[in-house]
């Protein structure tokens, strides 16, 4: 467990799992993401951790942006809240672990935006989404205007972000916003249960997938296909690629569609 404040961590052998605990809905505020800075940061140094699940405690996942705080902001304050939540976030994003957002409650706000930097999204059928922020007016700061247009394209983003409206869990898979939907008891397991099957992937080839993917996003298709190359050929040295072809032939190699 760790020492935070505000942040419960658990490891269990290569998963982690961070689970935000500020009653009564897990606010952010600085000394939240002061605190999941530097969980982050030494999570991201584990070379054991392969998978990292987040999640909340009580009704919520992140209701969103502590307002009580954020009300006394000035021009200079607000921006400096900011940058320090997009500074987070996309070391979130960028870490080598694969992330795993497991949303048991309300996303909304910077909830919503931490669970847009995330890899994979688990929605709890309770979960409820949404981008609120023009309902108090400010605009989302925490990467919300560009990561949600690029995961669910530009109407439909544009169309969250300028009404504030929230939506449940069912019409958040159907946008394409989470990956799953599932009980809520089942919630936890349903994201252990992926976890595992990607901890039995390859590491280094997930590793490489995870950046590749998130590089070639921002850059021209032809620079994304080099990116694409170097990293395809970057998974032979370590034998990890041979070790599997081998395994794989081993196993199948009385099936017609060996030759993948």
């Amino acid at each position: 467990m760790s020492e935070f404040n505000y942040l419960e961590l658990e490891t269990s052998g290569s998963i982690a799992q961070l689970t935000f605990d500020r009653p009564p809905v897990n606010a952010l505020n600085m000394d939240v993401l002061h605190e999941l800075h530097q969980t982050l940061l030494d999570i991201a140094r584990q070379e054991t951790v392969r998978v990292l699940i987040l999640t909340g405690a009580g009704k919520a996942f992140i209701a969103g942006a502590d307002i009580a705080q954020m009300q006394h902001f000035d021009a200079l304050q607000a921006r400096a809240f900011a940058h320090t939540g997009q500074r987070v976030y996309r070391l979130l994003e960028e870490m080598p672990q694969v992330v795993i957002a497991a949303i048991n409650g309300f996303a909304l706000g910077g909830g919503c935006e931490i669970s847009l930097a995330c890899d994979l999204r688990i929605a709890s059928e309770k979960a409820k989404f949404g981008q609120p922020e023009v309902n108090i007016g400010v605009i989302p700061g925490f990467g919300g205007t560009q990561r949600l247009p690029r995961l669910i394209g530009m109407a439909k983003a544009k169309e969250l972000i300028f009404t504030g409206d929230m939506i449940d869990a069912t019409t958040a898979a159907q946008i394409g916003l989470v990956n799953a939907v599932v009980a809520p008891e089942a919630l936890l397991e349903t994201a252990q249960e992926w976890a595992k099957k990607l901890i039995s992937r390859g590491p280094t080839a997930l590793k490489l997938a995870k950046a590749v993917m998130n590089r070639g996003m921002d850059c021209s298709l032809d620079a994304a296909f080099a990116y694409e190359a170097d990293a395809f050929a970057l998974c032979f040295p370590g034998g990890e690629a041979k070790e599997g072809m081998s395994t794989f032939l081993e196993t199948k190699q009385n099936k017609d569609w060996s030759h993948t």
